[in-house]
């Protein structure tokens, strides 16, 4: 096995970009957290407050000969909005942008270099408005929102919100999927 690696995305709800990923081949671990923000060890609370500069976020372990880094950036761009800012759905503020937290400067050209190809491609009819931020402290999330959709999925939220973006992704992403 070679050695793994980790990605850190926040595209809204820690639970929605978490529940496309567990169904990543190639992917050993996701971890809903919070990065980004001034607050040490925040909680969900005071995240959803909008007051810590906190997005919610999940971290990626995963095996770079199986899934490369911009693979993993293609379905986090085709599994979120990435022109909404500040926001996904009814979700609203600063916790819930779209970034890619960065760990070198090799992922930051790559993540560029991703943006730059599905806008050119003409994916979005707006343009895409998630930031490139350093990767900073990643606080893991409360246990209870770890492997949330799995856990709760006849939750209203989990059944009108996620299983639409899971289902759109094993459509999309034949290929990636972890039982393909």
């Amino acid at each position: 096995m070679s050695e793994t690696k980790t990605a850190i995305v926040a595209g809204g709800c820690f639970w929605c970009t978490e529940a496309v990923f567990l169904d990543v081949k190639g992917v050993q671990k996701v971890e809903s957290g919070y990065i980004g923000g001034q607050v040490p060890d925040p909680s969900y609370r005071q995240v959803c407050g909008g007051d810590t500069g906190h997005a919610e976020a999940i971290r990626v372990t995963y095996d770079p000969a199986v899934l490369s880094y911009r693979d993993l950036l293609g379905i986090f761009f085709a599994t979120h909005d990435p022109t909404q800012l500040n926001r996904q759905g009814h979700d609203t503020g600063t916790q819930y942008r779209s970034a890619v937290f960065y760990a070198s400067e090799e992922e930051k050209v790559a993540a560029q270099a991703v943006i730059d190809e599905v806008t050119a491609q003409g994916v979005f009819d707006a343009p895409i408005v998630t930031t490139l931020e350093p990767a900073t402290t990643f606080y893991v999330a409360e246990d209870y929102h770890q492997n949330y959709y799995a856990q709760n999925r006849l939750q209203p939220y989990c059944v009108a919100v996620i299983t639409p973006k899971v289902s759109k992704f094993r459509r999309q992403f034949t290929g990636h999927l972890r039982s393909a």
